[in-house]
C-alpha cells in the first residue's frame, strides 16, 4: 500500500504524455500548474488513455517517480468541475485511483481474444 504521511497530494487533470521523465514532469508541474515541485507534494499524472499512471515526489536527495500500467482495465478519475489545473487529492483518494480500476472492453471472440478459434 502507498504511503503519502501528511504531503499533499494533487491530481494534473489534463492527459499527460506518459513518456515524459522526472524533469519533464517537474516543468509541468511548474508551468503548467505554476506549483514548485520541490516543496514535497505528491504530483498524480494519468495518460490520455488512462491505462498508464505516474507520481512524482521530490524529497531532499531527489525525486521519486513511481508508474503503474494497466493492462486490462482503466485509471478511473474523479468527477472535476475543472479541466485543467491541480486538483487536491486525500491519501484514500489517490489509493482509491491507482487501485480501483474500470475493466477494459473484452475482445471478441475470433478478434483476437482467448476465444477464437484457431
Amino acid at each position: 500500500m502507498l504511503s503519502f504521511g501528511r504531503r499533499r497530494i494533487f491530481l494534473c487533470q489534463q492527459p499527460v504524455d506518459m513518456r515524459k521523465a522526472y524533469d519533464s514532469l517537474a516543468d509541468l508541474v511548474r508551468v503548467d500548474l505554476g506549483m514548485d515541485p520541490f516543496q514535497g507534494d505528491v504530483f498524480v499524472f494519468v495518460g490520455k488513455d488512462r491505462t498508464r499512471a505516474k507520481v512524482l515526489v521530490w524529497e531532499p536527495t531527489g525525486f521519486w517517480l513511481c508508474a503503474k500500467r494497466l493492462e486490462a482495465s482503466r485509471f478511473q478519475l474523479p468527477a472535476t468541475a475543472s479541466a485543467t489545473g491541480a486538483r487536491p487529492l486525500t491519501t484514500a483518494q489517490v489509493v482509491a485511483l491507482l487501485e480501483e480500476v474500470l475493466p477494459r472492453h473484452r475482445a471478441l471472440p475470433g478478434k483476437g481474444g482467448t476465444g477464437s478459434a484457431s
